[in-house]
C-alpha cells in the first residue's frame, strides 16, 4: 500500500505542477526564487533527458521517446515484482520512484510529445538543464538504486 502512496503521490506532483506552471507562466518565463541560484523557468523540452535528441525533428522521435518509456515502465515493473521477494525497502521504493516519473513523463510525450520543465538551477556561468517531479524522481530513484549495488545493500 505504501508503495502504491508513494507511486501516486510522485504522479500527482508531477501532473499538478505539470499544469500549474503553463498556467500561470509565459513560455520562457523565468521567476527568480533563490537569486543567482533557482529560478522558476518555463520551457518545453521535445527531446530526452538534457534536451537530447530535441533537434531531430520526426514524428519518430515521439514514438522513441514513447517506446523507450513503454520499455522502461515494463521492465520497472518486472524487477518490481522481482523485488517484492526481498527485503530491501529502499530498492522497491527507487523502483517506484523510477516507474513513477517515467509514467509522468510518458502521459506528457503521449499527449503533446513534449513534457513541461520548470525547476532551473544554476551557479555562477554554469547551468543545469531545466527538469520537472518527474526527473527529480527518475535521478533520485538511480542515485538511490547505484548507491545500494555499489554498497552490495540492493539484495
Amino acid at each position: 500500500m505504501r508503495d502504491l502512496f508513494l507511486f501516486l503521490l510522485i504522479l500527482a506532483a508531477d501532473r499538478i505542477t505539470k499544469v500549474i506552471v503553463p498556467h500561470y507562466m509565459d513560455l520562457y518565463q523565468s521567476i527568480p526564487v533563490i537569486p543567482s541560484f533557482f529560478n522558476l523557468t518555463y520551457v518545453r523540452n521535445a527531446g530526452g533527458a538534457f534536451g537530447m535528441l530535441s533537434g531531430w525533428d520526426s514524428p519518430a522521435r515521439r514514438l522513441f521517446f514513447i517506446g523507450a518509456s513503454v520499455f522502461a515502465i515494463v521492465l520497472l515493473g518486472y524487477l518490481y515484482r522481482q523485488a517484492r521477494r526481498i527485503e530491501s525497502t529502499a530498492f522497491r521504493l527507487s523502483l517506484v520512484g523510477l516507474s513513477a516519473g517515467a509514467f509522468g513523463n510518458l502521459y506528457d510525450r503521449a499527449v503533446t510529445g513534449e513534457v513541461v520543465d520548470f525547476l532551473d538551477f544554476f551557479a555562477g556561468p554554469y547551468h543545469w538543464p531545466a527538469f520537472n517531479v518527474a526527473d527529480s524522481a527518475i535521478t533520485v530513484s538511480a542515485a538511490v538504486l547505484i548507491g545500494l549495488f555499489v554498497t552490495g545493500r540492493a539484495d
